[in-house]
């Protein structure tokens, strides 16, 4: 059966709803994690997230789209489920914790960006949707993902950097074989 565009755009939007669901959770979940300028940083990021999160319901709100409340409630439990997996730890946080949350969350601006990009698209045809909103989003969905990927690296350096573990590799002679 051939599924009408506007079906078509509620799955897509739904779809994009739960994703923001399990983000916001993400990164309240990753703020709490931190310390210091690290957490100040994700906590705000937490909030723009979930700003986000609202500005997509109005969007649907304003599309007709109905909230598929299965989806969201299943990113949440999904959300909650990945806290349980196999990390070297029982009850507390891994070292990789930090690095992979803020991983995953870089992947989910991106996801978000995208469907900001393809609002847009539709907004050249839909004049419910403001192209300018959308640029505004996508601009801040930009820094965003600036602001995580400068925490990833932070976090990714901390973790595997000097300081953590001597490298215990034999040293190998470079290849001098004659021409």
């Amino acid at each position: 059966m051939e599924r009408s565009r506007a079906e078509l755009i509620g799955i897509y939007l739904n779809d994009h709803l739960a994703g923001a669901t399990a983000g916001t959770a993400l990164a309240q979940r990753a703020a709490r994690g931190q310390e210091g300028a690290d957490q100040t940083t994700l906590q705000r990021l937490a909030g723009e997230i979930d700003a986000d999160r609202r500005t997509l319901l109005e969007i649907m709100a304003l599309l007709g789209v109905p909230v598929r409340h299965y989806k969201t409630a299943a990113a949440w439990l999904g959300e909650r489920a990945g806290r349980l997996k196999p990390n070297g730890r029982l009850r507390t946080r891994s070292p990789l914790s930090s690095l992979e949350e803020l991983e995953l969350l870089r992947l989910g601006v991106d996801g978000k960006a995208a469907g900001w990009r393809t609002l847009r698209e539709l907004a050249a045809r839909d004049p419910r949707l403001s192209v300018p909103w959308l640029d505004e989003l996508l601009a801040r969905a930009r820094d965003q993902a600036d602001q995580l990927e400068h925490l990833r690296v932070r976090a990714a350096a901390h973790l595997f950097g000097p300081d953590t573990e001597p490298d215990t590799r034999p040293e190998t002679e470079p290849d001098t074989a004659p021409d």
